[in-house]
Protein backbone atom coordinates (compact mmCIF):
# COMPACT_ATOMS: atom_id res chain seq x y z
CA UNK A 1 0.00 0.00 0.00
CA UNK A 2 2.82 2.41 0.89
CA UNK A 3 4.54 1.64 -2.40
CA UNK A 4 1.38 2.42 -4.38
CA UNK A 5 0.91 5.63 -2.42
CA UNK A 6 4.55 6.62 -3.02
CA UNK A 7 4.17 5.95 -6.75
CA UNK A 8 0.99 8.05 -6.86
CA UNK A 9 2.70 10.94 -5.04
CA UNK A 10 5.67 10.85 -7.43
CA UNK A 11 3.36 10.59 -10.44
CA UNK A 12 1.25 13.52 -9.23
CA UNK A 13 4.38 15.61 -8.70
CA UNK A 14 5.72 14.82 -12.17
CA UNK A 15 2.39 15.46 -13.89
CA UNK A 16 1.85 18.61 -11.83
CA UNK A 17 5.26 20.05 -12.71
CA UNK A 18 4.75 19.23 -16.38
CA UNK A 19 1.34 20.84 -16.33
CA UNK A 20 2.66 24.04 -14.76
CA UNK A 21 5.32 24.43 -17.44
CA UNK A 22 2.86 23.52 -20.21
CA UNK A 23 0.47 26.19 -18.92
CA UNK A 24 3.20 28.79 -19.36
CA UNK A 25 3.02 28.19 -23.12
CA UNK A 26 -0.01 29.36 -25.01
CA UNK A 27 -1.06 29.26 -28.64
CA UNK A 28 -1.03 32.48 -30.65
CA UNK A 29 -4.79 32.27 -31.08
CA UNK A 30 -5.38 31.93 -27.33
CA UNK A 31 -2.96 34.76 -26.58
CA UNK A 32 -4.62 37.07 -29.10
CA UNK A 33 -8.06 36.36 -27.63
CA UNK A 34 -6.78 37.17 -24.14
CA UNK A 35 -5.02 40.33 -25.28
CA UNK A 36 -7.90 41.63 -27.39
CA UNK A 37 -11.19 40.13 -26.16
CA UNK A 38 -14.06 40.58 -28.60
CA UNK A 39 -11.80 42.01 -31.31
CA UNK A 40 -11.58 40.99 -34.94
CA UNK A 41 -7.97 40.11 -35.59
CA UNK A 42 -6.32 40.21 -39.00
CA UNK A 43 -2.97 38.51 -39.56
CA UNK A 44 -0.50 40.07 -41.99
CA UNK A 45 3.12 39.64 -42.96
CA UNK A 46 4.95 42.91 -43.50
CA UNK A 47 8.17 43.22 -45.48
CA UNK A 48 10.12 46.19 -44.16
CA UNK A 49 11.86 48.39 -46.72
CA UNK A 50 15.58 48.97 -46.15
CA UNK A 51 14.95 52.43 -44.70
CA UNK A 52 12.27 51.08 -42.33
CA UNK A 53 14.55 48.26 -41.21
CA UNK A 54 17.43 50.68 -40.59
CA UNK A 55 15.19 53.06 -38.61
CA UNK A 56 13.75 50.23 -36.50
CA UNK A 57 17.25 48.89 -35.81
CA UNK A 58 18.39 52.34 -34.70
CA UNK A 59 15.38 52.74 -32.39
CA UNK A 60 15.79 49.22 -30.96
CA UNK A 61 19.52 49.63 -30.48
CA UNK A 62 20.40 46.50 -32.47
CA UNK A 63 20.03 45.01 -35.92
CA UNK A 64 16.79 43.33 -36.91
CA UNK A 65 17.28 39.68 -37.87
CA UNK A 66 14.89 39.88 -40.83
CA UNK A 67 12.82 42.38 -42.81
CA UNK A 68 9.82 40.00 -42.50
CA UNK A 69 7.44 40.83 -39.67
CA UNK A 70 4.50 38.69 -38.50
CA UNK A 71 1.86 41.16 -37.35
CA UNK A 72 -1.73 41.03 -36.09
CA UNK A 73 -4.06 44.03 -36.04
CA UNK A 74 -7.01 43.93 -33.61
CA UNK A 75 -10.15 45.98 -34.28
CA UNK A 76 -13.40 46.51 -32.42
CA UNK A 77 -16.17 48.18 -34.43
CA UNK A 78 -13.63 49.08 -37.12
CA UNK A 79 -11.36 50.91 -34.68
CA UNK A 80 -7.81 49.62 -34.05
CA UNK A 81 -7.49 48.61 -30.40
CA UNK A 82 -4.03 47.10 -30.66
CA UNK A 83 -1.41 45.22 -32.58
CA UNK A 84 0.62 42.11 -31.83
CA UNK A 85 3.91 40.90 -33.25
CA UNK A 86 5.71 37.57 -33.22
CA UNK A 87 9.40 37.66 -32.37
CA UNK A 88 11.33 34.39 -32.63
CA UNK A 89 14.92 34.45 -31.45
CA UNK A 90 17.66 32.28 -29.95
CA UNK A 91 18.01 32.44 -26.18
CA UNK A 92 21.14 30.38 -25.59
CA UNK A 93 21.27 27.73 -28.32
CA UNK A 94 17.57 27.15 -28.93
CA UNK A 95 14.61 29.25 -29.97
CA UNK A 96 11.89 31.10 -28.12
CA UNK A 97 8.83 32.70 -29.72
CA UNK A 98 7.02 35.56 -28.06
CA UNK A 99 3.73 37.13 -29.03
CA UNK A 100 4.07 40.74 -27.91
CA UNK A 101 0.75 42.59 -27.82
CA UNK A 102 0.58 46.38 -27.84
CA UNK A 103 -2.31 48.75 -27.21
CA UNK A 104 -3.42 51.26 -29.85
CA UNK A 105 -0.87 53.82 -28.61
CA UNK A 106 2.02 51.36 -28.98
CA UNK A 107 2.56 50.45 -25.31
CA UNK A 108 3.10 46.86 -24.17
CA UNK A 109 -0.20 45.27 -23.29
CA UNK A 110 0.79 41.63 -22.87
CA UNK A 111 3.66 39.22 -23.56
CA UNK A 112 3.00 35.54 -24.18
CA UNK A 113 5.54 32.76 -24.65
CA UNK A 114 4.26 30.63 -27.53
CA UNK A 115 7.36 28.41 -27.88
CA UNK A 116 10.36 27.80 -25.64
CA UNK A 117 12.85 25.13 -26.67
CA UNK A 118 15.50 25.76 -24.00
CA UNK A 119 15.29 23.82 -20.71
CA UNK A 120 12.17 24.94 -18.79
CA UNK A 121 14.16 26.39 -15.88
CA UNK A 122 15.46 29.10 -18.24
CA UNK A 123 11.98 30.31 -19.19
CA UNK A 124 11.01 33.75 -17.94
CA UNK A 125 8.27 33.59 -15.30
CA UNK A 126 5.04 35.36 -16.25
CA UNK A 127 5.47 37.59 -13.19
CA UNK A 128 8.80 38.83 -14.61
CA UNK A 129 7.17 39.50 -18.00
CA UNK A 130 4.47 41.59 -16.30
CA UNK A 131 6.99 44.35 -15.51
CA UNK A 132 6.80 45.31 -19.20
CA UNK A 133 3.05 46.08 -18.97
CA UNK A 134 2.21 49.59 -20.19
CA UNK A 135 5.83 50.32 -21.14
CA UNK A 136 6.97 52.07 -24.29
CA UNK A 137 10.35 52.18 -26.02
CA UNK A 138 12.87 54.36 -24.23
CA UNK A 139 16.12 54.34 -22.27
CA UNK A 140 14.42 52.85 -19.19
CA UNK A 141 13.40 49.76 -21.18
CA UNK A 142 16.78 48.22 -20.44
CA UNK A 143 18.00 45.55 -18.07
CA UNK A 144 19.21 46.92 -14.73
CA UNK A 145 17.58 50.26 -15.49
CA UNK A 146 13.79 49.99 -15.52
CA UNK A 147 13.78 46.21 -16.05
CA UNK A 148 14.92 43.67 -13.44
CA UNK A 149 17.11 40.76 -14.50
CA UNK A 150 16.20 37.11 -13.93
CA UNK A 151 18.56 35.34 -11.54
CA UNK A 152 19.76 32.14 -13.19
CA UNK A 153 18.30 33.05 -16.58
CA UNK A 154 20.30 36.07 -17.67
CA UNK A 155 20.37 35.03 -21.34
CA UNK A 156 16.57 34.75 -21.33
CA UNK A 157 16.28 38.24 -19.86
CA UNK A 158 18.67 39.66 -22.47
CA UNK A 159 16.90 37.91 -25.38
CA UNK A 160 13.42 38.85 -24.15
CA UNK A 161 14.31 42.49 -23.56
CA UNK A 162 15.88 42.72 -27.02
CA UNK A 163 12.76 41.16 -28.58
CA UNK A 164 10.46 43.65 -26.85
CA UNK A 165 12.65 46.57 -27.92
CA UNK A 166 12.62 45.28 -31.53
CA UNK A 167 8.84 44.95 -31.56
CA UNK A 168 8.29 48.42 -30.09
CA UNK A 169 10.73 49.89 -32.62
CA UNK A 170 9.06 48.11 -35.55
CA UNK A 171 5.67 49.31 -34.34
CA UNK A 172 6.91 52.92 -34.19
CA UNK A 173 8.18 52.63 -37.76
CA UNK A 174 4.95 51.10 -39.05
CA UNK A 175 2.64 53.25 -36.91
CA UNK A 176 4.23 56.72 -36.63
CA UNK A 177 1.10 58.09 -34.90
CA UNK A 178 1.73 55.66 -32.01
CA UNK A 179 5.07 57.35 -31.19
CA UNK A 180 5.24 59.48 -28.10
Amino acid sequence: MRRVLAILVVLAAVVGVGRVRADDLISREEALKLAFPGATIVSTTVFLADAQQARAAKLAGEALPSPLVARYVARVDGRVVGRAYVDTHVVRTKRESLLISLDASGRVRRIDVTAFLEPPEYQAPSRWLEQYHDRSLGPELSLQRGIRVITGATLTAIATNAAIRRVLAIDQVLEPAAEK
